[in-house]
């Protein structure tokens, strides 16, 4: 037999009926009270309509549609009246020792003659006064003639009475077979929806095509599971269907936000607003999922789409067991009215309906007068939207944001995940073509609060659509000179717009502070007691000899019969020299007027009081000075060392406690090892991810606890070329791992395990050549992908427990990585949306972009195979960020990434001592700005054409490096934030380069040379000859200028 019922299942659900029948008096089942049997027939089946009640209740009681068929329930027992050959089927039900009894009347043919099968079934049932059905449903077919001509002949024609509601409330809670098919056509229709709709209407944007909303919703139609993009290999495609065609909108078709809209003809708009809707049907069950998709957002949309999110989360949380369906509405309007009162106007009359084997369920209405509780187990169609919204221009849209959830015990559970993000749903233009056309305000500032204006971070491939650089990249590999002319003039434009507005913003940020510092605390005067009085003073001082007090950091000493506390930290240091028979021992003071170094900043209370600056003690006491020396230098290092740990810990915050997850486990990452490293043995741990923040368990029990509100940026690293996959959280403030701070705390696992190749097995025998090399290959591969996508989708998890606004996961773009020595090491630099980073080996670097003011590219001459990439961030009192040694063949590169992440930069040929300019910086930044800001800097033609000015303040102020400090940045990191005082000791590297319109020609020089060369002759020295050497004279006038008109003409 080819259809096989589901005996099992008949009777649980049929049992559900009469169950519910005799439950006559809760208020869902309220129309079956009174009721002496329950009809649901079936007619012939319409083309093109949905689905009626009568045909769901079948199928979710035998599998199957059975039209032309009467199913009648009495109370103890369950009729079919159908044609013979539905009737071979459903003589399955009839099982021995049935808990319902079952009988079945067989419809005649016409050719056999009078049909007694109504009539004995009227018989069979008895006395009928009242009868439940569905009348609104208009059946039509013989078997329904002939029922209804029964009923009036032989039943007295009884009472109908409409039972669709309670047939609904019967079906509404799914059992765990259901769930399983609902979250298969969940699955598939967030599949569909971001594999295919939303990957193609990018596609569209990106390309300006033309196409009409009914010819896209129809090739989208022909998508589901092809291309391998199936969930799941085990779901069977054969059960899965389109509810009905993919609703496209934009502003050509209009908005209309009820469900199966009929599909326009116009072309898609690739402006405004643009509106997609999905519904996938899997064994009869019923899924939905609908979203909006921006094109040039505004600011008040991306507003109205956020709160869009945060109400769906709180409706959610509302959405439980026993809540009335009226509540759910009416807290939905409490809170537009709390949070966003102008737009109530717009909200549709209902957030949703119940679903299941009838698509929509219009008895589970979540409306104003719905009073119809919401049960644990069912499922809904949660539907936020707004119809009917202006947007600057004037044009009419509307947002929709809808999902397929599952009512739980405290809050309802999302089902169709995935592309809902705000920076997945929007899209930003910058075509070139506009970008000359854009106003001055506008185009600096565009998108300043994050660097890069798309932010897709499930894919390294962005929404920004048009001039993106990855496609940049591409397109320039294949372009003209005419065109890398275009770029290059278009970047130097651009550069010019964000210098002009960093200078702006800098004026208006310092306007205020004329005392400068820019907010940096300056140092104060400390105070130090060491002893609350004379009775605090240790036993010792009675023998009137020098005291060091290591308990109270004090040294006591005698002056005059009186022993004279000092605290450590007022002595500078202590001196001992031997004369003759006796040793002197001397104590030195902090006093003003020291030059001390580092610290000739050092605060006093009253710097103009009289300070003492040194004691001096004579003994013949050798031995005894020679310790009280000792003693008192390592007092003197123990206090130093403990200011520098309480200096490095300042910025160590507690975090609070983190709340852990109950009630279910929590969705743990296992197998992974953490960095900083925890002490012990080096064994792998888990992650999980708790209602606040996420925590690592070590093996030995240790834990480290991180905070959602603590992390910053949150990156995953996937494994391709590399390694190891990683997840990486760089945090606001540092927290203590072991005994160091950290602001960096990363998870990761290896990519690779060990490989063994046995020779000698049963596969070598029938093996040739490569094959068991290119098992492993493949073996490797498919381990990869499998760590990305589970190290991925746990990301994707802890910013999906952040919260709708919390975190957002950052993956690095491999196409735009270049190398550099940010540290001591060259490593590869990979740019994100928001950041610059290398995660792959500590010290791990992560650069935030909207940090940073501005970007010097030194060392960028003619001839030099590197150049040098300096930050400079908006905090002045950061130290600038030194990456170098990165090679000449990135610069172009380099400069594009800088370019479309709007960061301003100035480009020249030596590097710049950093430590003294930001110090004069920050003396007074306002006065800075006043004097031209970073223009000292030149534009990105070179930055070195304004150093060579005859002013000998600013040349003595922003003094240029010498070579040797050059060439030895990358191996030390102090000399990269030195003080400067081995600047002034060098001066011929930036000298000999500044003044490049006073060199020869290249002919001059020829010339000269030639010249020089007969001269070489007539006086009978060759060009090996040491004399030939000049001896500590300065260069010819022409030879020193070779190198800076050699970059003169690149």
């Amino acid at each position: 037999m080819s259809v096989q019922l589901n005996v099992q299942q008949f009777y649980t659900r049929a049992s559900q009926v009469l169950s519910a029948w005799n439950s006559h008096k809760l208020t869902e089942f309220e129309a079956l009270a009174g009721l002496d049997a329950l009809q649901i027939i079936a007619g012939d089946p319409g083309d093109d309509e949905m689905l009626r009640k009568s045909t769901a209740l079948q199928t979710w009681l035998l599998g199957y549609e059975f039209p032309l068929t009467l199913m009648v329930f009495a109370k103890e027992k369950i009729y079919f009246l159908c044609s013979s050959s539905k009737a071979k089927i459903l003589h399955q039900l009839e099982i021995p020792k049935a808990p319902i009894p079952i009988q079945i009347f067989i419809m005649a043919k016409a050719k056999d003659g009078p049909n007694e099968a109504p009539k004995q079934l009227a018989e069979a049932l008895g006395s009928v006064k009242r009868l439940g059905g569905l009348p609104k449903e208009q059946q039509t077919g013989k078997i329904v003639d002939d029922w209804n001509k029964t009923l009036e002949e032989h039943l007295g024609k009884p009472e109908i009475v409409d039972i669709a509601a309670a047939i609904g409330s019967i079906m509404a809670i799914k059992d765990e077979e259901e769930l399983k098919n609902v979250r298969t056509a969940a699955h598939l229709s967030s599949t569909l929806m971001t594999h295919q709709l939303a990957s193609k209407l990018e596609l569209i944007l990106d390309r300006q095509s033309t196409i009409s909303h009914e010819s896209f919703a129809k090739q989208l139609e022909t998508r589901l599971g092809s291309e391998g993009k199936e969930p799941d290999m085990r779901v069977d495609f054969s059960s899965a269907e389109l509810t009905y065609l993919p609703v496209i909108q934009s502003r050509n078709s209009g908005y209309d936000l009820r469900v199966a809209a009929e599909p326009s003809t116009e072309p898609l708009a690739h402006k405004g607003v643009i509106l997609g809707t999905i519904s996938i049907r899997y064994k009869g069950y019923s899924a939905h999922v609908s979203r909006t998709f921006y094109v040039d957002p505004s600011k008040e949309q991306e507003g109205i789409y956020s709160f869009v999110l945060s109400l769906q989360a709180e409706l959610l949380s509302k959405l439980r067991d026993g809540t009335p369906a009226k509540d759910v509405y009416a807290h939905a309007i409490s809170y537009i009215k709390q949070k966003k009162p102008e737009l109530e106007k717009y909200f549709t009359k209902n957030v949703g309906f119940g679903m299941g084997i009838e698509y929509r369920d219009s008895s589970y209405l979540l409306s104003a007068k719905n009073t119809r509780q919401v049960k644990a187990g069912m499922i809904f169609n949660l539907s936020i939207g707004f119809s009917d919204l202006e947007d600057k221009d004037g044009n009419k849209y509307a947002v929709l944001v809808s999902d397929t959830v599952k009512v739980g015990q405290e809050k309802a559970v999302c089902l169709t995940e995935g592309t809902k993000a705000t920076d997945e749903v929007m899209f930003f233009f910058q075509d070139e073509s506009n970008s000359k056309s854009k106003s001055k305000s506008d185009s600096p500032s565009k998108n300043k609060s994050k660097p890069a204006s798309a932010k897709k971070n499930a894919s390294p491939n962005g929404k920004m659509v048009g001039s993106k650089v990855l496609r940049n990249k591409t397109r320039q590999q294949s372009a003209d000179q005419d065109a890398s002319a275009s770029t290059l003039a278009r970047i130097a434009a651009h550069q010019k717009e964000l210098h002009a507005q960093r200078q702006a913003d800098g004026l208006d940020r310092f306007a205020d502070d004329e005392g400068g510092n820019d907010g940096k605390e300056r140092k104060t005067w400390k105070r130090f007691q060491s002893y609350k009085g004379d009775a605090a003073l240790p036993k010792e001082v009675d023998s009137m000899r020098i005291h060091v007090d290591r308990r109270n950091m004090t040294i006591v000493v005698p002056v005059h019969g009186f022993a004279v506390p000092f605290h450590i930290n007022t002595i500078k240091n202590v001196s001992k020299l031997d004369e003759g028979e006796f040793t002197y021992l001397r104590i030195n003071f902090q006093s003003p007027g020291q030059l001390t170094g580092r610290k000739e900043d050092t605060p006093f209370e009253d710097p103009d009081a009289t300070f003492i600056r040194s004691l001096s003690y004579r003994s013949a006491d050798t031995v005894h000075f020679d310790d009280l020396a000792k003693q008192i230098t390592e007092l003197k290092k123990e206090a130093n060392k403990r200011e520098q740990e309480k200096k490095a810990l300042a910025d160590v915050v507690e975090q609070a406690e983190l709340v852990e997850i109950k009630g279910r486990r929590p969705t743990k990452l296992p197998e992974v090892f953490v960095r900083p490293a925890l002490d012990g043995k080096r064994l792998p741990g888990e992650v999980e991810i708790h209602s606040n923040g996420i925590r690592y368990l070590g093996a030995g029990g240790q834990k480290i606890d991180i905070l959602y509100s603590n992390i910053k940026h949150l990156f995953f690293a996937p494994c391709d070329n590399e390694m190891l996959v990683i997840i990486h959280c760089h945090l606001k403030s540092p927290i203590i791992i072991g005994k160091r701070k950290s602001k960096d705390v990363q998870f990761y696992r290896e990519a690779s395990d060990v490989q063994f190749d046995e020779t000698g097995n049963r596969k070598r025998k029938y093996r040739y050549g490569d094959e068991d090399e290119i098992e492993l290959e493949q073996n490797e591969r498919k381990r990869r992908q499998q760590l990305n996508k589970e190290f991925k989708h746990f990301a994707e998890k802890i910013a999906e427990a952040s919260g709708p606004e919390g975190l957002e996961v950052d993956i690095p773009f491999r196409e735009l990585e270049f190398e550099g020595v940010p540290f001591r090491t060259n490593v590869k630099l990979q740019p994100t949306t928001d950041c610059l980073v290398h995660l792959f080996d500590p010290p791990f670097l992560v650069v935030t972009l909207s940090e940073i003011e501005i970007a010097s590219l030194e060392r960028v001459q003619f001839g030099l195979k590197q150049f040098d990439l300096i930050f400079i961030f908006n905090d002045f009192s950061r130290t600038p960020q030194h990456i170098n040694s990165i090679p000449t063949k990135q610069l172009d590169s380099v400069k594009e990434w800088l370019d479309s992440v709007e960061i301003p930069m100035a480009e020249g040929p030596v590097n710049l001592n950093w430590g003294q300019i930001m110090k004069t910086i920050n003396e007074n930044p306002l006065e800075f700005f006043r004097e031209g800001g970073w223009s000292f800097l030149g534009g990105t033609g070179g930055g070195s054409d304004k150093s060579g000015s005859d002013d000998s303040d600013s040349e003595s102020e922003f003094e240029n490096e010498s070579d040797d400090d050059v060439s030895s940045s990358s191996d030390s990191e102090e000399s990269d934030f030195n003080d400067g005082s081995d600047a002034s000791d060098d001066e011929g590297s930036g000298s000999e380069l500044d003044d490049d319109d006073s060199g020869d020609d290249w002919d001059t020089l020829e010339k000269k040379a030639a010249k020089s060369d007969s001269k070489a002759r007539e006086s009978g020295r060759g060009h090996d000859s040491d004399s030939d050497r000049p001896k500590k004279k300065a260069p010819a006038k022409g030879s020193g200028k070779v190198p800076a008109k050699a970059n003169g003409r690149r």
